[in-house]
């Protein structure tokens, strides 16, 4: 599996919802995630990615399309 399939699963079992059509949507503004959601999504991208995310350099403008968050996470890796 892909890291990009990774965190398309990851946000599925977040929302819900198959984003793998909606790659530039903002997940925050639509709703899809809130602060609660973005907190574990953070968890899982660590545990499952091997990455460090620090939330107090969290900012959401980083990370609010999926787009965003597959690559962010090859950037940390």
């Amino acid at each position: 599996m892909t890291d990009e399939q990774k965190v398309l699963s990851i946000l599925n079992d977040l929302t819900g919802e198959d984003l793998s059509g909606k790659m530039d949507e903002n997940i925050f503004a639509t709703g899809l995630l809130d602060s609660m959601a973005t907190v574990q999504l953070l968890l899982d991208l660590q545990d499952q990615l091997d990455i460090d995310v620090p939330v107090s350099e969290f900012d959401r403008n980083d990370w609010d399309t999926p787009n965003k968050i597959v690559a962010k996470v090859a950037s940390l890796k």
